[in-house]
């Protein structure tokens, strides 16, 4: 019959085999690469990319001086980024940041109205009275008064911050996760299209409404009319983006 004494010396389980652990602490050049890819993928993500038919370049020596570490892990944190479709190497000329086509955009955008659905349903059945509130709190400024289309720099960071918001009060980290990739592209847009064709008036409409089912909890209907705001986007998009492709 086995030793169980020596079975358990030679196969340790469980939590024994914690206190062995040896841990070796991350190197200055990893934890540089990980601030400068947080901080350039933020700054990407708040660039307007699509406000201007030439391309958005950036510069590794640049990012190096301002973030004030050395070019490594700039060119790592860029190589990551590039992995993840945010920006592309081109030879001879530099970094540039990655612009979608017509048809990808609208494709992040449907994607966005699932998301974005399923994230106004479960406001409804997670988030406080009080964090709900904030939703409204961001459009007190806009009335008869003071229209969203008379203002429409000022709605159209109102209107990023609620579906950002939105998303926010779920208090899924995944969702944010899958929905940050997304806003670059999205976000770009719907600053583009705001202020066209009347559509700052109708999205407060509809924000408005939005708001009015997550308050009541209509889990249902919040969920509906949060898809179906941002697919009206997506149709917009297809059947107007005139200046916005190449």
């Amino acid at each position: 019959m086995a030793d169980n004494s020596q079975a358990q010396a030679r196969w340790p389980v469980g939590e024994a085999t914690t206190p062995d652990l040896v841990l070796k602490p991350f190197a200055p050049e990893e934890t540089y690469k990980t601030k400068a890819y947080n901080a350039l993928k933020r700054a990407i993500i708040n660039m307007d990319i699509y406000s201007s038919s030439e391309p958005a370049w950036i510069d590794e020596r640049q990012l190096s001086e301002r973030l004030g570490v050395s070019r490594t892990p700039v060119r790592e944190a860029i190589a990551m980024l590039e992995q993840q479709g945010f920006v592309k190497s081109v030879p001879r000329r530099g970094i540039m940041v990655v612009k979608k086509t017509k048809r990808e955009v609208i494709e992040m955008i449907q994607v966005w109205a699932a998301l974005e659905g399923m994230a106004a349903r479960l406001v409804t059945l997670r988030a406080s009275d009080v964090d709900i509130a904030r939703l409204r709190a961001l459009f007190k400024e806009f009335n008869e008064k003071h229209k969203p289309e008379d203002h429409v720099s000022e709605y159209s960071a109102a209107n990023i911050r609620f579906h950002q918001t939105i998303i926010e009060l779920t208090g899924s980290a995944l969702l944010a996760e899958m929905t940050e990739n997304l806003l670059l592209h999205v976000r770009g847009i719907r600053q583009i299209t705001i202020g066209r064709d009347d559509r700052a008036k109708r999205s407060i409409q509809d924000h408005l409404k939005i708001i009015e089912a997550i308050e009541k909890r209509d889990t249902e209907l919040a969920e509906k009319l949060a898809r179906d705001h941002t697919l009206g986007l997506a149709t917009y998009v297809d059947e107007h983006s005139e200046g916005i492709f190449d």
